[in-house]
């Protein structure tokens, strides 16, 4: 995989395929790998937070997200042939798991939703060893959670929290959890449990999910796609035209 800087953001050129195999190769050899993915919200926010800039610049392997950050980097002249959606790289990496037998964690959401979205994957993947879940409620008592996921003998940890807590609270612990793989996955849970509807195809592939989710919780999220698309716009143009 490629490694460049967008934006003062490091990502890594992939294609999905090359991602799972890449995941699957270092799990094999039994070397500890952090992985998260970038969008424009997360690339906009690195800008003016050093500590979650810290934990993105410290996973091996940054995939891009968001089809605006693919445009984004397309228009300063990268080649990047596809992203790497969180949501689909969850489902591959599953998908991988029940075939190599690699026992997994989730952690996050409401314990409503964790508990559908185990429902979910393993009636999607029967195969699938779950070594246990956990809600994203336990900021009183990290430490605990942390001791159940290493005690779980998980191979695999996904981490379903918004950023930057989830980024932080990965870089931060990621020495005691006893995985072999960590991921952050952000909303992903509430995708695959229902509790979310994600945008169809053609505005995925044409960069509007967010304005699907806008039309979804227009009283939410409106301010916050506004403000956070337009300074992202303001930088490409400022990387494109002003940094020679």
């Amino acid at each position: 995989m490629k490694r460049i800087e967008f934006l003062k953001a490091p990502m890594d050129i992939a294609t999905m395929q090359e991602t799972v195999s890449f995941i699957e190769s270092r799990i094999e050899q039994k070397q500890f790998l952090q992985h998260v993915v970038v969008n424009v919200a997360k690339i906009v926010n690195m800008q003016k937070d050093p500590v979650l800039a810290e934990s993105v610049k410290a996973c091996e392997v940054i995939n891009i997200d968001g089809m605006g950050v693919v445009f984004g980097a397309r228009f300063l002249g990268h080649d990047v042939p596809e992203r790497v959606a969180g949501v689909d790289l969850f489902h591959e990496l599953l998908a991988m798991s029940a075939k190599r037998e690699f026992p997994v964690f989730l952690l996050g959401a409401t314990k409503e939703v964790v508990s559908k979205t185990v429902e979910v994957v393993k009636a999607q993947n029967p195969n699938l060893n779950i070594a246990g879940y956990n809600d994203g409620y336990f900021w009183d008592d990290e430490e605990a959670v942390v001791n159940k996921i290493r005690e779980s003998g998980a191979k695999l940890l996904f981490v379903a929290i918004t950023s930057p807590k989830k980024e932080n609270f990965i870089n931060k612990w990621q020495d005691k959890l006893g995985v072999d793989f960590v991921m952050g996955v952000g909303g992903t849970f509430d995708v695959v449990s229902g509790k979310v509807k994600r945008a169809p195809q053609w505005m995925q592939k044409a960069g509007l999910e967010w304005l699907y989710r806008v039309l979804q919780e227009p009283g939410r999220m409106w301010k916050r796609y506004l403000v956070t698309n337009s300074k992202f716009a303001l930088l490409l143009l400022k990387s494109k035209f002003l940094t020679r």
